[in-house]
């Protein structure tokens, strides 16, 4: 059989024994992807169904397992935790904190207040929107989101099962990955394989945070008249019926503190967009970067790097704006402290584990063919980069995990080819992040998982909801935009 090598130019002929082994090591890839689905979407924990996923990838490559867990996955799984560490932790310490000073709450009032009480979908898409693009962590935002979300359905006698699609348009579609600027992970990733900032494709991204939050709205909207026609109304769960104290599962109610007025709740969250933006568009490109060169360093750009130190002084400008508007009232800040440290955790190991998966896949040789395919079918990099980007998010079930495999994977072929095409990496960047952001929600989707959990509801009850929002309106906007891009030349 003849093979084209894509790297060295030259045609090779293969033995029958090497196309089995790579035939095998292809449907190990499958396997292990399969495998991981199934696990995730069983409640097994990533972290867990990460390595045995791995496993099984490397068992049909004929790979030597200890070697490749030690050397391939651990090293790429303590890459991530190295480099985004500081974003997860500061991220859920600050939702804490929002969350205990009594911020949070306050905001979701005032929004309401201002919306009005009969526009509750609206008003929770909003009030979860504003939390999310003020760098407050999603899954901070679903736990804080659902009692206050709970209550303006209750009130507008809306279906329950509504609530889980309402939270996640406001915190997993247009403020985590459109919306130029978003302090969330899943837009500062690209930047580091792009040499891009947060602020990237600021008119593509705008436009398609529009579409999606109009769309979902009217989605949702339209799903609320449905419901009601069908004589569907909002019914409690016996668990929630008890407020204060202990929950009948046991577990104790935070109690936080009463903000000084409304308008300081929203100071923090303007303290993440303001400094953000200081960072990246006037202080840090004024200063001299050159000793990044320097081995001491790893001789990496500035560029690689902005975007995430923009949003880790961001986020540690804003938390240091809530201890010192609340000092007086430290033990319960230390909580905080405490609560968010712990809670940073599982996250950020869940999602380096999915990227010692994906580095383990990367590294057996039937890999090779599969990133040879890609590239080979002909279509240029944006659609190159969304497509193995979306693929890889909606197998993993997660948008920082997928994004973080693919462009670790492919990152530096798709940005030279960029290049050499006249692609803007700014464009990229923005449609790669969005891309990321809508076939992650499969039911397998750990965070899809967590929302219902949170909720008290199952997939059979909203997921059709959550998929619409979350899933079908962002990949036909993305669609949209690429055509949109490609007949214009791009914003």
């Amino acid at each position: 059989m003849l093979v084209y090598d894509a790297e060295t130019g030259v045609t090779e002929t293969t033995t029958l024994h090497e196309e089995i082994f790579m035939i095998l090591g292809i449907v190990g890839i499958i396997v292990s992807l399969l495998l991981l689905i199934t696990l995730a979407y069983r409640g097994v924990p990533v972290i867990l169904a990460a390595p045995v996923a791995a496993v099984v990838c490397v068992l049909f490559s004929g790979a030597p397992i200890l070697a490749s867990y030690t050397e391939v996955f651990m090293p790429a799984m303590a890459g991530f935790v190295g480099s985004w560490f500081p974003v997860f932790l500061g991220g859920a310490i600050f939702g804490i904190l929002m969350t205990v000073t009594g911020y949070a709450e306050s905001i979701a009032r005032t929004v309401t207040g201002w919306i009005g009480s009969r526009s509750a979908i609206a008003a929770t898409v909003i009030t979860s929107a504003l939390m999310t693009y003020g760098g407050i962590s999603l899954f901070v935002v679903a736990f804080v989101m659902y009692p206050l979300a709970r209550e303006l359905f209750r009130v507008a006698d809306i279906p329950r099962r509504l609530i889980p699609g309402t939270i996640a348009l406001g915190i997993f579609t247009f403020t985590m990955t459109a919306l130029p600027g978003s302090p969330q992970v899943q837009n500062i990733i690209p930047g580091q394989f792009f040499g891009t900032g947060a602020y990237a494709g600021p008119g593509v991204g705008v436009l398609g945070g529009v579409l999606i939050f109009g769309l979902g709205l009217l989605w949702l909207e339209r799903r609320r008249r449905a419901l009601i026609a069908k004589g569907e109304h909002f019914e409690s769960p016996e668990s929630e019926k008890v407020i204060g104290g202990s929950s009948d599962d046991g577990s104790t109610v935070t109690t936080t503190l009463a903000p000084p007025n409304r308008l300081v709740p929203f100071l923090p969250l303007l303290a993440v967009f303001a400094v953000n933006f200081a960072c990246t568009l006037v202080i840090f490109p004024a200063l001299d970067w050159s000793y990044l060169q320097e081995d001491t360093f790893g001789s990496i750009t500035y560029d690689s790097r902005a975007g995430l130190w923009a949003v880790t002084v961001a986020i540690v400008a804003a938390i240091g704006l809530i201890v010192a508007l609340n000092f007086g009232r430290w033990s319960t800040l230390k909580v905080g402290f405490n609560d968010g440290v712990k809670r940073s955790m599982l996250p950020i190991f869940s999602t380096a584990s999915e990227v010692g998966y994906g580095a383990v896949v990367a590294s057996v040789a039937a890999f090779a063919v599969v990133r040879d395919s890609v590239f080979g079918m002909g279509a240029n990099a944006l659609v190159t980069s969304v497509v193995t980007t979306s693929i890889t998010a909606g197998l993993t079930g997660s948008s920082s995990g997928g994004m973080t495999i693919a462009l670790n994977a492919l990152g530096a072929d798709l940005r030279a080819m960029a290049e050499a095409e006249g692609i803007s990496l700014e464009m990229m960047h923005r449609l790669t992040a969005m891309a990321a952001g809508g076939l992650d929600t499969l039911p397998h989707s750990g965070a899809v998982v967590t929302l219902l959990i949170v909720c008290g509801l199952t997939h059979r009850q909203s997921y059709k909801d959550i998929a619409m929002v979350t899933l079908v309106i962002p990949v036909l906007v993305v669609v949209a935009l690429i055509a949109l891009v490609t007949a214009v030349g791009g914003f």
